[in-house]
């Protein structure tokens, strides 16, 4: 079994309770601690290093686990109160930020060279950094700015949200949660506001012959977070039940910026929950909007929201495979599209539908009247 103080440590939870008291745990045994950049020293940490058997300059709650796995990962350490830390992968992108040096030759450097590097840029700076201390590892190294990064513990996040579900869709059903150390997201679903948010979907897809498609579908939430990246607090709007959930309107995310508490997070889920109904109205207009050439409008949507060239053309061309030349409306385009299911190209992709899936439709004229050519430019 995998500990904690491994990097590749992940762990799932079935029920929020569960989910909630690990958060708490966590929020309790963590540390942070604000000290200025020019102070923080790095050191290597590989197999071959002197710091690797130096066992005494590592503070006391370091077990050899740590180091041993820090020796096979990012083979990194740094000093913090006179003793070192090692360094989890999570806080590498956040360390090069606080010694403001980037790119792609500094990984290819010997672990001494790279530490001498970042060592030499930390010096040059009159800023605060904000240290984690996380499971025995310096898991990230924000800026010490409060402006720059608020701390929004998860443990309060999880329950805010809980609460606001409780009071806005009771009987609300937690579904599962998963937590690895650069990322916590949670699910759930809203069984009771099934009929109430989808009785006109599913009568309508029913009616379109997907009987055994709208049986499946059932109105959800997703949580997800991070506090050891940039990562904002997010929550958003889904239907799951088929083989990818449907994203539907919009996305709340408050930032770790601008002294962010939790209260903003909690209130901002206000607006999201009472525009649920709306959402779901406006995919359902989509089944109205029929398209000649549905190929060719999925690849022109691509284009406009300039997805990764690779994973549209994968998407396209399993579309293609599925249904040929036939004609299909704009939403059995969209609901294709959910295999490309990151989160902002989904939000981007509303944006430009409008209300009436005016993006699928119409992206590009030529596109969706005219048979589809080979296109690799999408």
């Amino acid at each position: 079994m995998v500990k904690s103080c491994c990097d590749s440590y992940h762990t799932q939870f079935s029920d929020f309770s569960s989910m909630l008291s690990y958060h708490e745990q966590v929020r309790k045994s963590s540390v942070w601690e604000r000290t200025e950049v020019k102070k923080l020293q790095v050191a290597a940490l590989d197999k071959n290093s002197p710091l690797y058997e130096d066992t005494d300059s590592f503070d006391p709650s370091v077990s050899r686990e740590a180091v041993e796995d820090t020796a096979e990962n990012l083979k990194l350490a740094i000093k913090l109160r006179d003793k070192f830390f090692p360094l989890r992968d999570t806080a590498y992108k956040s360390l090069l930020d606080r010694a403001k040096i980037g790119g792609s030759a500094l990984p290819k450097l010997s672990r001494e060279k790279l530490a001498d590097v970042i060592n030499s840029c930390l010096a040059l700076h009159k800023d605060s950094a904000l240290l984690l201390v996380r499971d025995e590892k310096v898991s990230a190294a924000h800026s010490g700015d409060s402006r720059d990064y608020s701390i929004l513990e998860i443990d309060q996040l999880l329950d805010g949200l809980q609460s606001k579900m409780d009071e806005r869709f009771p009987g609300n059903q937690f579904s599962s949660g998963y937590v690895d150390h650069a990322i916590t997201s949670a699910s759930w679903t809203l069984p009771g506001q099934r009929e109430e948010l989808l009785d006109t979907y599913i009568n309508l897809l029913a009616a379109e012959g997907k009987a055994s498609m709208a049986a499946k579908l059932m109105p959800g939430i997703r949580f997800s977070t991070s506090d050891t990246g940039m990562a904002s607090a997010k929550v958003s709007a889904l239907l799951v039940g088929l083989q990818y959930p449907i994203h539907i309107g919009g996305m709340i995310a408050v930032e770790h910026r601008r002294q962010s508490k939790v209260p903003d997070f909690v209130g901002s889920l206000d607006m999201l929950f009472a525009q649920f109904g709306d959402s779901v109205s406006r995919l359902t207009s989509l089944l109205s909007v029929h398209l000649e050439h549905p190929v060719n409008a999925m690849t022109a949507v691509c284009k406009r929201l300039a997805l990764p060239k690779k994973a549209a053309l994968e998407a396209i061309d399993m579309y293609e495979m599925a249904v040929g030349s036939d004609e299909a409306t704009a939403h059995e385009v969209f609901v294709a599209m959910q295999i490309l299911s990151v989160r902002q190209w989904i939000q981007r992709c509303w944006s430009l539908m409008g209300s009436s899936g005016h993006c699928l439709a119409s992206a590009s004229p030529i596109c969706a009247t005219k048979p589809r050519t080979r296109d690799t430019s999408c």
